[in-house]
């Protein structure tokens, strides 16, 4: 099978929708297929580049997020379209219109995912909790692009409800985005920096949405105050803001961008995970964090579909919640011989997300698409 992946951004590894792509992309040629990329940046063998593109007003904002939009060059675009047996939208942006049209004119079979959550692009500008607006940002994209496509895959259920309650008409397919087979159990001793330290870790892009600021809040509420270390891996564009609320803390805070080998390091040292987040399609970095053997408290948002994660009401807080936040955080440290217990059934919860099954079932939504395009 030839697939083509389109997404405005695939070189890199700097935030989580190309990973989700480049793992995607991994696995697929393991299985056999023949794989090519539809981005920004420089052509090669398996690839078609485009040029990016600015965007007036907001280009700052988006190259803080460590994003970039790829520019819709047609003739390059119909050319990868046309090489293809399936097409399959990684995200909903220009080139990603283009290859829907042209995928229609030379009448390609289609997928597209849904990875981009409406509340993700309006929280960088203090707009997230603008309901109608939301509703709208739904709406638009579905017009913009996803009514043209028969199967939409969803990270989750919560999100495939979403585009079920915005009246999306495809077949959709809840399929998580997975979780590689390297990040298992693993706790090592901590380095020097850490060893009198209670360290508390969140990954994530620094964006109002995520929420890492109640970690910051907590922290400074909990009775342990002076023996905790918050290391928050990612990068983002309210860095500066978090920097000047962690002043203050007994153990200043650490802010900076990892690699896959340094993250699991880091998880390996880890006694306590956070996920903050208010939006969230899955969170790929909580996945991986349970899998490594860590024990997850995650802000119980509507809007998140990360709660789903939690075994039980321990690792769960009340979203928005510093005050609920810090409660947890003391009785996890107050109950090591408990969190010892959950790091192991947390770790084995997370087999269900394997990557390889997840990727079997994309292929099996591939396959569909192409036998139900070839009977019209």
């Amino acid at each position: 099978m030839k697939v083509l992946l389109v997404l405005d951004q695939f070189d890199g590894a700097n935030n989580g929708n190309t990973i989700t792509a480049r793992r995607l992309y991994t696995i697929l040629k393991k299985h056999g297929h023949d794989v090519r990329i539809l981005a920004s940046g420089e052509s090669r063998d398996d690839k078609w580049g485009l040029p990016t593109v600015k965007v007036p007003i907001f280009n700052e904002l988006i190259k803080k997020q460590g994003f970039v939009f790829a520019k819709p060059v047609e003739k390059t675009i119909e050319e990868a379209v046309k090489w293809a047996d399936i097409v399959h939208i990684v995200m909903p942006f220009m080139i990603s219109r283009k290859a829907t049209k042209l995928a229609i004119k030379y009448n390609k079979p289609m997928t597209s995912a849904f990875h981009v959550q409406p509340e993700n692009i309006w929280f960088s500008v203090n707009l997230g909790n603008v309901k109608p607006l939301i509703s709208f940002t739904y709406f638009f994209a579905k017009q913009y692009i996803f009514k043209y496509h028969s199967f939409i895959h969803c990270p989750s259920n919560m999100i495939a409800n979403q585009l079920r309650k915005h009246h999306y008409k495809a077949d959709i397919r809840v399929i998580s985005n997975g979780i590689e087979s390297d990040f298992v159990y693993n706790k090592r001793e901590k380095d020097e920096c850490f060893k009198d330290k209670y360290l508390i870790v969140m990954s994530g892009r620094f964006s109002h949405e995520k929420r890492q600021d109640l970690i910051i809040e907590a922290v400074k509420k909990s009775k342990y105050e002076k023996s905790i270390q918050i290391f928050l891996a990612g990068q983002g564009p309210v860095e500066e803001e978090y920097r000047r609320l962690a002043k203050g803390l007994t153990n200043p805070i650490i802010m900076q961008f990892l690699t896959k080998d340094k993250l699991k390091d880091l998880f390996s040292q880890t006694d306590l995970y956070i996920h903050a987040s208010d939006a969230e399609i899955e969170a790929m970095s909580c996945m991986e964090a349970f899998a490594s053997g860590l024990v997850p408290v995650i802000a119980n948002s509507e809007r998140s579909a990360t709660p789903q994660f939690a075994l039980d009401e321990r690792s769960l807080f009340k979203a928005g919640s510093s005050d609920d936040l810090v409660k947890k955080i003391d009785y996890w440290i107050e109950h090591p011989e408990e969190k010892k217990e959950m790091e192991y059934k947390y770790a084995e919860s997370a087999k269900k997300y394997a990557l390889e099954e997840c990727v079997n079932k994309m292929e099996k939504m591939f396959t569909d698409a192409i036998e139900t395009k070839r009977k019209q």
